[in-house]
């Protein structure tokens, strides 16, 4: 599946900024998609995450905050059923192989410069609030994700700012 097709599917039209960015997607291009909350900027990073899987490939999910990844974990799960996606936190671990793994944005971070091999199926990486990136205390984990990162392992980048 593209990620153009997994837009095609969906119930309601899909919005020009989504479908430019599906279609960047599909052609292996990094994305960046900055619109306001509610404006549908997680369906671009559904449609990345749907695309990885039609390739065989896995998806990761970042998220700033535990509550945020637990949020997202429950999402996924309905959506894709509880063994298809896993979490991990600084507090929890659960199903770390998944083919879709929501985290901490840190924990992918841990993962890349420990040179995991959970990293090797990785298709697409999600970097949502990537604008944490202007935030002096916590910006440097996005830099570093975005600079030493897998170039085989595209990122979707979201944000309301």
């Amino acid at each position: 599946m593209t990620a153009s097709d997994y837009l095609a599917g969906l119930p309601f039209a899909a919005d020009r900024f989504q479908l430019e960015a599906a279609a960047a997607i599909d052609r292996e291009e990094t994305v960046v998609v900055c619109a306001p909350t509610g404006s549908g900027k997680t369906v671009v990073a559904e449609a990345a995450v749907a695309r990885a899987l039609g390739r065989g490939r896995r998806a990761l999910y970042t998220t700033p905050l535990k509550a945020l990844s637990n949020q997202k974990y429950g999402d996924f799960r309905r959506r894709l059923g509880s063994e298809a996606v896993g979490l991990l936190t600084g507090d929890n671990s659960i199903n770390g192989r998944a083919p879709v793994v929501v985290m901490t944005t840190e924990v992918l971070r841990n993962m890349m410069y420990a040179a995991s091999p959970d990293l090797d199926d990785v298709g697409v990486a999600v970097l949502d609030e990537v604008h944490y990136l202007q935030d002096r205390a916590r910006g440097p984990v996005w830099e570093e994700i975005i600079i030493h990162l897998d170039a085989a392992i595209r990122l979707v980048c979201l944000s309301a700012t």
